[in-house]
């Protein structure tokens, strides 16, 4: 699937639920789709700057392809990580870079979200782009 399909399938599925109750308690179902992230990749390296709460963020870059495993400590936020990483894994720098992620605005997260949580999930997001333009950058050098 692209990642344009993937994040019609988001909206697909959040369009069901009309109260935002219901989007956050399935925000936080999708956080038990993330993989088991290993304590070894707990590291000060892999924490993302601008959250208030603490999330991990270890990727790996295979066949190029990045691959991304991401942890948080808060429910809401492992949810929204769970997202993004289902758009963003096992992709491309470019179709990473080419993304513009409306799913974020179009299921309503720009405006439900605390500024606080908003602000984390733009670092998170931030960060993996930094990682795809690091790849790219160091891919096209050789």
């Amino acid at each position: 699937m692209t990642i344009d399909q993937i994040e019609q399938e988001i909206i697909d599925e959040f369009s069901i639920f009309s109260d935002w109750m219901d989007k956050y308690a399935y925000i936080i179902e999708q956080g038990n789709t993330l993989p088991e992230f290993e304590e070894k990749y707990k590291t000060p390296e892999n924490i993302i700057k601008g959250c208030q709460s603490r999330v991990w963020l270890q990727t790996d870059y295979v066949d190029g392809k990045l691959q991304f495993k991401a942890e948080s400590d808060a429910l809401i936020v492992k949810g929204l990580l769970a997202l993004v990483l289902r758009v963003f894994n096992n992709r491309t720098y470019d179709e990473i870079l080419k993304s513009d992620l409306r799913f974020m605005k179009e299921i309503g997260l720009t405006e439900h979200l605390s500024p606080t949580r908003s602000n984390g999930l733009l670092s998170v997001v931030k960060q993996i782009r930094f990682y795809a333009m690091a790849y790219k950058a160091k891919e096209t050098k050789v």
